[in-house]
Order: C-alpha cells, then structure tokens, then sequence
C-alpha cells in the first residue's frame, strides 16, 4: 500500500536549491530569493488523486493530478513552462517525471514525521526535508494510533 502523504509540511532544510534553479534557467534575483524561502506544502491525497499546494513569502504553486495518468502542467510563477506530466508509485516513493525540453522531475517520500523530496533537471538535485506541521487533529490521531 503506498505511503498517505497528505498533511501540512513545513520545509526544515534545502540543499543545492541554486544548482538546481540554475538548471532551470531561472533569473538571478529569482534564484537569490528561491534561497532564502522556507515553503509551506499541503498534500491532500484521496487515494491515487492528489492536489499539492505550495505557498510561500515570494509565490504559490498548485498541482492536481491522478497517479499513473499523464497530465498538462502549466508552470506559471515557476519556470512558466507548459509540458505533460505523469506521477508514478515506486513502492512508497512519489516519482513525477515531465516530458519536455528539459530532463526533470521530483520523488517524495515519508521517514517517520519528515517529508523527502529530491528535485532534479539536467544533472542538478535538490534535496529538500519538511516536518509535519502538527495540528490537534494530528495530535489526537496520534493518539489514537498510539
């Protein structure tokens, strides 16, 4: 069964978040402020449907996509490129690849409270870790799982 990622996830450390930008073709005062932002990510997922909400000081970013179904991506306030997308399960690993002029994509994955995510294009890799922001509903199913 794969991993339920959905939760609200605070960005602990990021490294090689420059080398990666870069790869990206992103401008300089661009990449200067990707450095310094510390991202919210909420995950919803129902099943093999999922919506990713990443929010921060500078931009927000949405993505909604069924795993193991090829989407259209539109990359406005990142990139702004326009490519097709396709989410995959690896076990419990999260992989997304996108086809286009660009050799990039991402994996997610759960260790304990943290989330994993390595960002790569053209040779770059970013590795990014988020804790998970606790509510009292996590609390009490912690609880409960206890």
């Amino acid at each position: 069964m794969p991993a339920d990622l959905s939760s609200t996830w605070n960005l602990l450390s990021s490294d090689n978040v420059e080398g990666y930008v870069l790869a990206l073709d992103i401008d300089f005062a661009t990449r200067k402020i990707a450095k310094l932002l510390k991202p919210q990510k909420v995950t919803e997922q129902n099943g093999d449907s999922f919506t990713i909400h990443m929010t921060s000081s500078f931009r927000n970013y949405l993505v909604t996509f069924k795993v193991g179904e090829e989407f259209d991506e539109d990359n406005k306030g990142l990139d702004n490129r326009k490519c097709k997308s396709l989410v995959t399960w690896d076990d419990d690993q999260l992989t997304y690849v996108q086809k286009g002029e660009k050799n990039r994509g991402w994996i997610h994955w759960i260790e304990g409270d943290q989330l994993h995510l390595e960002m790569f294009c053209e040779g770059q890799v970013c590795k990014q870790a988020f804790q998970r922001a606790w509510s009292v509903s996590n609390w009490s199913l912690r609880v409960a799982a206890a």
